[in-house]
């Protein structure tokens, strides 16, 4: 078992930035690829970012070059740096571990409570 909890959420300006911080514990960290989900009301859950253990990226499109996924292997730690915030980012952010990571929910085994991002002015 994979205990994740998130934290960081708020209400931003658009325009604005938030950190995202996910805590995880349980079983060895760096054995699993980390994500960021996000899910809007209405919608299904959506993609953001993943990392491997060894620091392999990857991004939707919809967030590139504006969030910054990043881990800490030793302090058990997954971050999301997100800037340049726009309304359509608002949604709740989860944090997710699995064994073989990808874009698609089903590929995560762990999944933390939610955090959630509002993006309005």
């Amino acid at each position: 078992q994979v205990q994740l909890v998130e934290s960081g959420g708020g209400l931003v300006q658009p325009g604005g930035s938030l950190r995202l911080s996910c805590a995880a514990s349980g079983r060895t960290f760096s054995n699993y690829v980390m994500g960021w989900f996000r899910q809007a009301p209405g919608k299904e859950r959506e993609f953001v970012a993943a990392i491997s253990w060894s620091g392999l990226i990857r991004y939707a499109d919809s967030v590139r070059g504006r969030f910054t996924i990043s881990r800490d292997n030793a302090k058990n730690t997954l971050d999301l740096q997100m800037n340049s915030l726009k309304p359509e980012d608002t949604a709740a952010y989860y944090c997710a571990a699995g064994a073989g990571g990808g874009s698609r929910p089903s590929l995560y085994d762990y999944w933390g409570q939610g955090t959630q991002v509002t993006v309005s002015s």
